[in-house]
């Protein structure tokens, strides 16, 4: 234990943050790191973005805090009518909150209030992927599906009834096509053994986020799961928390299917790091159900405040007026390149994947195998922990339901220019050749410890 009064998660001291600017951070010793994980995966503007600044020092000047039964108020009114134009009006109702987890469990709650106010209060259940993350408070936590974080309070939390995840590179059914067809078929036997009419909604990520490393969904998975909710008649509800709001080149992953839902979540880049902000929105007759049926029995204090709803609308603004969706598409493909490119040279490098300014690296014992190494050798830390001495910030994560495997996240700021792009892979390489060096060349002399695959 540190001296130091915070508590987090369990790991080495880290450095005190000094500044920040553009795509870069400072540490109170003069250290530069460039932010390749925009913090969080929240930071799209990356540090210091003057517009943001003036937005929200403009509205400190008017009000920062009104409460929503009280009074309406211009950003948040403005907010919510510029989420539904990025939806193209196929969502049309929002609700604000102020972090992923509360958007996730508000989801929940709205989707379950709307049943019960038509009168089928017998759906109790929701559906969701293993692995999945989708918060850590006790609601969202009993969609995630992510061994770690959820053993500790598996005997308080309700669970949902968990599916199998696409998974494009581990999966031995042949084909893509075939894969999601079998994956789709049991998460249909799964959901008539719970009961179809039982089922509240199913619960997905359009693209994974820290729990899959940025694995992907593709349209006839979304279309085959559209087409089965509707069958049943529950609800499909997308968590685009981490993916939304840009973060894959279109303002709503789920535009890249084009398969829309009943109800998204979104935060994180929302606030782009500025201001803790996160949204539901949802097809109006839901609201309208709930709404009719008593409103909606759920709040929270912070949700649609001033200071918070201006930081976001200058957010979005900002990525308009800088044409910053074009340059997610344009400096992702050079990333992109830049990845596989390092692949080629690094054999454990086993899968390289994303969309956008949001990609995952694999690290694999064996690429032909696709083995992973052994879960005490921690890759995904110790590389993490080599490229943050080189300067660079990525975001790791276990890949195998939270107890095996290895990969990390390369999700840098949309402002990102081409050259430090370049910096980026630049800093990458050397981590990645530290780590084979030191760590996986000594490893793979191991051989009395084994692997696992996936």
């Amino acid at each position: 234990m540190t001296t130091s009064p915070l508590f987090y998660q369990a790991g080495p001291a880290m450095p005190e943050v000094s500044h920040g600017q553009g795509v870069f951070l400072w540490d109170t010793r003069g250290k530069e790191y460039l932010d390749g994980c925009s913090g969080a995966i929240s930071c799209n503007l990356g540090h210091g973005h003057p517009d943001i600044r003036a937005a929200m020092l403009e509205q400190l000047d008017r009000v920062a805090f009104t409460y929503r039964t009280q009074f309406e108020n211009g950003p948040a009114i403005e907010l919510g009518e510029t989420l539904v134009e990025m939806t193209n009006s196929e969502l049309e109702k929002v609700f604000f909150v102020s972090s992923g987890s509360e958007a996730v469990e508000s989801a929940q709650k709205l989707a379950r209030q709307y049943f019960v106010a038509i009168g089928k209060p017998q759906r109790r259940h929701f559906v969701s992927l293993r692995p999945s993350y989708h918060g850590s408070t006790l609601g969202a936590l009993g969609l995630t599906g992510y061994q770690p974080l959820e053993a500790p309070f598996a005997d308080i939390i309700t669970g949902s009834i968990k599916v199998p995840s696409p998974d494009f590179y581990r999966q031995q059914d042949g084909s893509r096509e075939v894969h999601i067809a079998r994956l789709l078929s049991e998460t249909r036997a799964r959901i008539e053994a719970a009961g179809g009419d039982s089922i509240i909604a199913v619960v997905v990520e359009p693209v994974g986020g820290a729990s899959t490393g940025a694995r992907l969904v593709d349209r006839g998975y979304l279309q085959g799961l559209r087409d089965l909710c509707d069958e049943i008649g529950c609800l499909l509800i997308y968590d685009e928390v981490l993916c939304g709001v840009g973060r894959t080149g279109s303002w709503f992953a789920y535009q890249q299917w084009g398969v829309a839902p009943d109800i998204l979540a979104t935060a994180k880049g929302l606030g782009a790091g500025y201001y803790p902000v996160g949204a539901i929105l949802s097809r109006a007759p839901i609201v309208e159900a709930v709404m009719t049926s008593d409103g909606f029995q759920h709040g929270h204090t912070y949700a649609g405040n001033p200071l918070a709803c201006a930081t976001a609308l200058a957010a979005i603004r900002a990525i308009q007026r800088e044409n910053l969706l074009e340059n997610v598409a344009a400096r992702g493909a050079q990333l992109q390149q830049g990845l596989h490119a390092l692949q080629a040279r690094f054999d454990w490098i086993g899968d390289v994947r994303g969309l956008g300014l949001l990609w995952g690296v694999e690290l694999v014992s064996d690429a032909d195998s696709k083995t992973a190494f052994p879960a005490d050798a921690n890759l995904f830390a110790k590389a993490t922990a080599l490229a943050k001495e080189e300067g660079l910030l990525i975001y790791p994560r276990r890949t195998l339901d939270g107890v095996a495997g290895d990969h990390f996240l390369v999700s840098p700021p949309f402002i990102i220019n081409e050259g430090e792009v370049e910096q980026l892979l630049e800093r990458l390489e050397r981590a990645l050749s530290r780590l084979d060096d030191d760590v996986i060349a000594p490893l793979r002399d191991d051989s009395h410890t084994p692997g696992i695959t996936g």
